[in-house]
């Protein structure tokens, strides 16, 4: 899940003395992210910092602050992610993938690119496909490929077509969106997505979720292989 430490006490977080309590049975999901073009170094330290003390999975970056992050964690349990071809993903595959392989060899162990929605739309599917492998080949055995499809921008049988291209090129996860596209994660794309991919690829939730009910009702969905469609009876379209 993508949600901001500082957002969480909006969100149904509980607060002692200005201090943040991040649900124990949440934490472990929350991606702790910084992707601002006016991010500073400062504010990067303060997001690891943040990410150990609230137990939180990951920090996600841009790929010229990896280096940093993974200086500030070493020895904790907090991942360093990239974002790749961030945040519009139509940029040259061989880009794409150069950039991967530099944020892997800064110590990124996870990697979270766009997808080009334009090939997609277009039709482009072995262009699609080649895009994903050209990052999927600068990962390590150990790295961890998430796969954004920008589901706001696309048909249902569009987040079909993506998802399958990205299992079968080995991808870890599909995602939702960036947070900066139109759309936002819904639970029935997440139930949709988690159909197509099976139980031994991973779904990520991502933009928009905006409480701590949202994100355990994402994580329910991600967990239960007999999820057909949303049952909240909120997420129309």
């Amino acid at each position: 899940m993508l949600v901001g430490n500082r957002q969480v006490a909006e969100e149904g977080g509980s607060t002692s003395g200005g201090v943040v309590r991040v649900p124990a049975d949440v934490a472990p999901y929350i991606d702790h992210t910084l992707l601002k073009p006016e991010a500073t170094r400062e504010q990067i330290n303060r997001l690891c910092d943040e990410a150990v003390k609230y137990n939180l999975y990951s920090v996600c970056v841009n790929s010229s602050w990896v280096s940093i992050c993974a200086r500030k964690l070493q020895g904790t349990e907090v991942k360093v992610c990239s974002v790749v071809g961030f945040p519009l993903g139509a940029m040259q595959s061989r880009s794409k993938g150069l950039e991967a392989r530099c944020a892997i060899e800064d110590g990124a162990q996870e990697i979270d690119m766009v997808i080009n929605v334009g090939f997609l739309k277009s039709g482009d599917l072995e262009k699609v496909e080649e895009d994903i492998r050209a990052v999927k080949r600068a990962c390590r055995s150990t790295t961890t490929l998430k796969v954004i499809i920008e589901t706001g921008l696309l048909t249902d049988d569009e987040k079909v077509m993506a998802c399958q291209i990205a299992k079968k090129v080995g991808a870890d996860f599909v995602k939702t969106c960036t947070g900066l596209a139109k759309g936002r994660a819904k639970a029935r794309d997440i139930a949709l997505m988690k159909r197509i991919v099976g139980p031994k690829m991973g779904v990520k939730a991502s933009g928009g979720i905006r409480s701590f009910e949202d994100a355990r009702l994402m994580i329910g969905i991600r967990r239960d292989p007999y999820w057909r469609e949303c049952q909240c009876g909120n997420c129309n379209g």
